[in-house]
């Protein structure tokens, strides 16, 4: 008898599975791949419109979709701006636009979202921070447009990177130049009036931040719960502040690991307890080196463990989706980890994309970063020499959180019956098996005509795996799901309605 902990979340239409190029034995299009495939890819020459030329390369990504329409858009940070990139098709992606830099071009720059709103800023000397109006993407009519930007925010000149808290509509700009902070550590703005930001205090206590994650807090350390919490990637530690007042912030403590080369970057587990650490500078030709820290005592992080690649590239940066690490390491492209058993010391490895195929080296050549969280389960990723890939990763990989257990009886394996059902679109199943294997879900009409390809894959031992029936583009009746495994075949019903 086992007990599984592991969900992920298959989104798969079948309109769409047709219309990507698959991962086929290890290639898509003639990228080096496993279980992700296309969808689509624009060159940085795509990036071109009437008052901005064609960069010569590319840095950050972001996502947003719109609350009003569900379009999901790619921001594209791009060394002389910023490419808007319309992807809710993603074989078929529209560059509407593009936002020309606000003063000089520049190899960094970097964007994130609140609301309906994008907050770029840039290591270009002035720059500032940028404000764009999101909304005036639904009305763009002869693509690609020169836009400009709504607002600005001069408090600072340059800045590394932005992050943003969009529960307490804080952003803070790191690596801040020409700041009225005295260092280069949290400056700190409301963007609640996300056309007029203001200043609102630092924190440079501890030096220079490369980048930080800053949420309200609700993870397991109960003494900080409801707090500002950021943790900060500051070189050579990990840093937590509590920034709750921000004209008082509070250094709660400093994390370290064995050693570090440049802490640049990391994100929290959907639990808080765990911040997965890239080190920019750490790599060799032992492989790419990634570090976990447990913050279960936000007064007493400790290093947990690392886990090393199989190809020496650098680490870039990475972000969390359920129990899913999506990590943008360079030469290496995309790399997916399994965080299932990241209580017992461990991620594997179990998809990637590499973006640039040219090398798998320790230069700064590759991927820059990727943004996971869109609700159709796309993945879009920014190559600083390729330009914007639109993926397609295996459905097991974009869980949105983690199922309770379900426990596997004599028969070898457990399917639960479809959830909501009937359903107006997705119903989802939970499967679980005693013995890894490959496993292919199919969903038929009662006539037995195939309708769509859920998934096919290996299905590990230690883990609940949920599929979803994507429905929205069928019509409604009953149909039959088909889960068929190397040592069983079972069968559920789905039931649609409008």
């Amino acid at each position: 008898m086992r007990f599984l902990s592991l969900t992920a979340l298959a989104l798969v239409a079948a309109a769409s599975a047709s219309a990507q190029t698959p991962c086929t034995n290890g290639s898509a299009d003639g990228y080096p791949c496993s279980r992700v495939g296309l969808y689509a890819h624009l060159p940085l020459a795509t990036f071109a419109t009437s008052g901005s030329p064609a960069p010569s390369e590319g840095n950050d990504i972001w996502g947003w979709t719109d609350p009003e329409t569900d379009r999901e858009y790619a921001l594209v940070g791009l060394r002389n701006g910023t490419a808007f990139v319309d992807v809710t098709t993603p074989e078929a992606p529209v560059f509407l636009g593009k936002l020309p830099t606000a003063t000089n071009p520049s190899t960094w720059r970097d964007i994130k979202t609140y609301g309906t709103f994008a907050f770029v800023v840039s290591e270009a000397g002035g720059h500032g921070m940028q404000v764009f109006d999101l909304t005036r993407l639904r009305n763009v009519t002869n693509p690609p447009q020169t836009f400009a930007a709504d607002a600005r925010y001069t408090g600072f000149g340059s800045a590394h990177n932005i992050v943003i808290d969009d529960v307490s509509g804080f952003a803070y700009g790191v690596g801040v130049s020409a700041s009225t902070c005295g260092g280069q550590g949290l400056h700190m703005v409301d963007i609640r009036q996300p056309l007029a930001p203001t200043y609102a205090g630092c924190f440079d206590e501890d030096g220079y931040t490369h980048d930080a994650q800053c949420v309200v807090y609700n993870g397991p350390d109960t003494d900080h719960t409801g707090k500002q919490i950021c943790v900060a990637s500051n070189e050579d530690t990990v840093t937590i502040v509590d920034v709750t007042d921000k004209s008082s912030p509070v250094q709660i403590s400093r994390g370290f690991y064995p050693n570090p080369g440049y802490t640049h970057q990391g994100w929290f587990t959907e639990d808080q307890r765990y911040f997965i650490v890239d080190d920019e500078l750490d790599s060799s030709a032992n492989g790419t080196r990634t570090i976990v820290m447990d913050l279960s005592d936000l007064d007493s992080p400790q290093y947990a463990f690392a886990t090393i690649a199989d190809i020496p590239v650098r680490d870039h940066n990475l972000y969390v989706r359920g129990s899913h690490a999506f990590l943008s390491n360079y030469e290496g492209g995309t790399r997916i980890y399994d965080l299932a058993r990241i209580g017992d010391d461990e991620m594997t490895e179990v998809g990637f994309f590499d973006t640039y195929p040219q090398g798998n080296g320790g230069s700064f050549n590759g991927q820059w970063s990727n943004y996971p969280y869109f609700s159709s389960g796309v993945l879009i990723a920014n190559d600083g020499n390729n330009g914007l890939f639109v993926l397609s990763p295996d459905p097991a990989f974009v869980a949105s959180g983690v199922e309770p257990p379900i426990e596997v009886g004599p028969e070898g394996y457990a399917l639960s019956d479809g959830k909501p059902n009937p359903s107006q679109g997705r119903v989802s199943f939970d499967l679980a098996v005693d013995a890894r294997q490959q496993v292919s879900v199919d969903a038929y009409d009662l006539s037995g005509r195939l309708v769509a390809h859920v998934f096919s894959g290996a299905v590990g031992a230690d883990y609940t795996e949920s599929f979803v029936l994507d429905g929205r583009s069928l019509p409604a009746g009953a149909y039959v799901v088909r889960v068929t495994g190397e040592t069983f075949t079972a069968s559920r019903q789905a039931v649609l309605v409008r």
